[in-house]
């Protein structure tokens, strides 16, 4: 598949428009965000402690991560288009169950299942590197996901109103509702991209070491791994910081809460235009240089007694613009080590990027209970935006010392 095929919008015999594949990672960059300034109610409605119900997005998360390292070779072997659809309709069934859940263990257990959705984030930069060469790749990844930015800039604004007045069940039925258009929209428009493999799981899963060995893969994933775990420690501590630490109401917390995806949308925007100019890892080292940057002006500011929630947001907007540089361009990479792998790559480097940060959501929401303020959830974000610094300066430097590295 190359870009000179085709695409005419809702004719699933041609490649995927654009703005469907923005709804495919949309909607599951809204599961995961959607809800969090619900979870103080959430907590006092299951009647938990806060570390527990937080446990919705590291477990989430968590799963997210072992799906990622299955779907990739399954949609390499069947093809993209019945993963999705599957996905899609598996998340469904799981949004209805967490409406409907009475207990918070079964309220996770769904919540678990949720994470299936993730198909649309894999498989839609999968089908964007079948559609185009790597750094086409990136830039087109770079589109994709300054789109999606919008989604999750919104959510929490949104969910945090819905909770206010509907109360946090509003959230789920407002999944549910995307979910089902989101659904009719695939089943439309989305046609297939990747020729059906004829090789079995086994010989799939033996290809692995061909991605293990290869330094360029691993360079990118630890960059990756590392320039969102940022953001994914904010994602597990943020509603804490919020509504504990400053005070704000759940609709406050939500719309302070966007601010990263402000930043986002730029780096993406970034990335689309000057990917092909600047190559990827110019890009993804200037984005973990400006994430760790806004970091350390943050702590300073603390520091200095300016302990206000406009700061501590304000000046997570760097990190997601750093985070909107560097993941399209490392995920371009990733793609690009084996591209007959590009499915089982996305999601085996998904895996470890999503499953780092799941450890750092879990870590934030139970480092932040001790009396500590924000200190605890600030030092975390800076520490890994600053090895993202370092793994990217160790791979343009091994890239540069080993020939076809």
């Amino acid at each position: 598949m190359n870009n000179a095929v085709p695409v005419r919008f809702l004719d699933r015999a041609t490649p995927p428009h654009i703005f469907t594949l923005i709804d495919l990672t949309g909607l599951g960059a809204l599961s995961m965000n959607i809800f969090l300034p619900s979870l103080p109610a959430m907590t006092e409605y299951f009647q938990t402690d806060y570390r527990l119900m937080q446990l919705s997005v590291a477990l989430y998360l968590g799963v997210n991560a072992v799906l990622q390292v299955i779907i990739g070779p399954i949609s390499d072997r069947f093809g993209r288009r019945p993963v999705l659809l599957w996905g899609i309709g598996l998340f469904l069934v799981a949004t209805l169950g967490c409406i409907l859940a009475t207990t918070v263990e079964v309220f996770l257990a769904f919540r678990m299942m949720q994470a299936v959705i993730v198909a649309g984030l894999v498989l839609g930069r999968a089908v964007v590197r079948d559609m185009y060469p790597a750094d086409q790749a990136a830039s087109q990844i770079g589109y994709v996901t300054m789109g999606m930015a919008v989604v999750p800039m919104i959510g929490p604004a949104i969910g945090g109103v819905l909770d206010q007045t509907l109360g946090w069940h509003a959230n789920f039925w407002m999944l549910g509702l995307l979910g089902l258009l989101v659904f009719v929209l695939t089943w439309r428009d989305l046609g297939e991209t990747a020729a059906r493999g004829a090789t079995s799981f086994r010989e799939q899963f033996r290809e692995y070491p061909e991605l293990f060995a290869s330094r360029r893969f691993w360079g990118y994933c630890l960059a990756a791994t590392f320039a969102s775990g940022a953001f994914f420690a904010y994602l597990g501590g943020a509603p804490y910081v919020g509504s504990e630490v400053f005070g704000l109401s759940a609709a406050e917390v939500g719309l302070y809460f966007g601010a990263p995806a402000v930043g986002y949308f730029f780096g993406n925007f970034l990335t689309g235009r000057y990917s092909v100019r600047v190559g990827l890892n110019g890009m993804v080292l200037w984005g973990s240089i400006l994430s760790s940057a806004g970091l350390v002006v943050m702590l300073g500011l603390f520091l200095a007694g300016f302990k206000t929630p406009v700061v501590f947001f304000g000046f997570m907007t760097f990190v997601g613009l750093g985070n909107g540089m560097v993941l399209p361009n490392a995920t371009a990479g990733m793609l690009s080590v084996r591209p007959h792998l590009a499915g089982t790559a996305s999601g085996l480097g998904g895996a470890i990027t999503i499953g780092g940060g799941a450890a750092l959501s879990a870590l934030a929401g139970t480092l932040l209970t001790g009396g500590n303020g924000a200190y605890p959830l600030i030092n975390i974000m800076l520490v890994t935006s600053l090895l993202a610094v370092a793994s990217t300066l160790y791979t343009i430097r091994r890239e540069r010392r080993v020939e076809g590295f």
